[in-house]
């Protein structure tokens, strides 16, 4: 027997609130419910200031479609509802809407993205992020992918983050900051939401997560160019963006969509890196270009982008990554540490000329 919707929401039916004492359906605390191949997703939202203690009421609910019969996993997650959202103010002709506030002691936010999936984006996010932190400055990494987490297991990372009752406590692990929907729920369940639930996700884990102190936020971004990327480029005040590719064609063109989109939303290419760009064979020692070679150098000049560095395709840095230990971590002295290593003091040196006040005529 397949469990439908309207199943699922004859079940939460049967939930108290027990603030109004009515069910979470009456009180309209359910959004984005979605049950699908015997998965189901779905956000309860409570007032901001009920949020801490809204957690057994929100395992309740997970446990009420859980007992449905052919259910695999439920994905229930906690949201603070503010009610309807205010007008959005509007702006006068060719004036720029303002600029995203930052978040508390974070210095810089960065993104790094790619224009599609199966590049190595979130395994140059972590070993970027590591890099960062091995020139001494305080780092944070967020796993912005939804929909495909991957610091939970590029990370080891098999715990739920603590809170302090109004906001969630980052994981630190390697020396860095670290926080991840993939923390929060089981590793093969699918996140099956809508995107105004995963905007109200990523809002969340940006600003409702103990960061600070941090020199820079890493944001390992999910591929491609949709609501997401947008959501973040619009709501953090990014400092730049890092872009991850391929030599391959099919890729370098994803590639350049991905940097129109961070130019259109006044967000400046920190630089490119190619990712995978050569291969040698450990016993003839002979260099393979199994996706080609130099085309996200060439990619870099046409669109007058910094070229930040070649990461080669070597099994260690794949072996490192699945074990839950980068390579920055586990042969820090390796070249391909050392390749990460120099991408970012290639990016720490952008950050600095970025804070940079623009320069000013003095009249004597």
């Amino acid at each position: 027997m397949n469990t439908t919707r309207d199943d699922a929401l004859r079940a939460l039916d049967q939930v108290i609130d027990p603030v109004s004492g009515r069910s979470v359906i009456q009180e309209n605390m359910i959004a984005g419910l979605v049950v699908r191949d015997g998965h189901a997703g779905f956000a309860l939202e409570v007032p901001p200031a009920r949020g801490p203690q809204s957690e057994p009421l929100r395992a309740a609910c997970e446990a009420a479609v859980a007992k449905l019969p052919g259910i695999l996993s439920v994905t229930a997650v906690l949201t603070a509802h503010q009610g309807s959202a205010p007008a959005r103010p509007q702006h006068p002709p060719h004036q720029a809407p303002p600029r995203p506030q930052g978040i508390p002691g974070v210095a810089s936010i960065i993104a790094v993205a790619s224009g599609k999936g199966g590049v190595g984006k979130s395994t140059v996010a972590v070993n970027l992020a590591l890099g960062l932190a091995r020139l001494g400055l305080k780092v944070g990494l967020l796993d912005a992918d939804i929909y495909g987490p991957s610091l939970p297991r590029l990370l080891d990372i098999r715990h739920k983050p603590d809170s302090d009752g109004k906001k969630i406590k980052p994981i630190e692990k390697f020396g860095i900051k670290t926080m991840s929907i993939g923390f929060m729920v089981k590793e093969d369940e699918a996140m099956i939401w809508r995107g105004p639930m995963v905007q109200s996700a990523l809002t969340q884990m940006l600003n409702d997560v103990l960061w600070g102190p941090l020199d820079v936020l890493v944001l390992d971004m999910p591929p491609g160019t949709g609501d997401a990327q947008l959501t973040i480029a619009q709501r953090a005040p990014l400092k730049g963006a890092v872009i991850v590719s391929t030599p391959q064609d099919i890729a370098l063109i994803d590639a350049k969509k991905g940097i129109a989109m961070f130019k259109k939303t006044q967000v400046p290419i920190l630089g490119v890196v190619e990712n995978m760009s050569v291969f040698v064979c450990p016993d003839c020692g002979h260099a393979h270009h199994i996706f080609g070679h130099g085309g996200a150098r060439e990619t870099a000049e046409k669109v007058g982008a910094p070229f930040l560095g070649e990461i080669p395709l070597v099994p260690r840095i794949r072996e490192t990554s699945d074990a839950g230990t980068p390579v920055m971590v586990a042969a820090p002295d390796g070249p391909e540490a050392l390749s990460f290593l120099a991408v970012a003091e290639k990016v720490a040196a952008a950050l600095k000329t970025a804070d940079r006040p623009a320069p000013k005529i003095i009249y004597e």
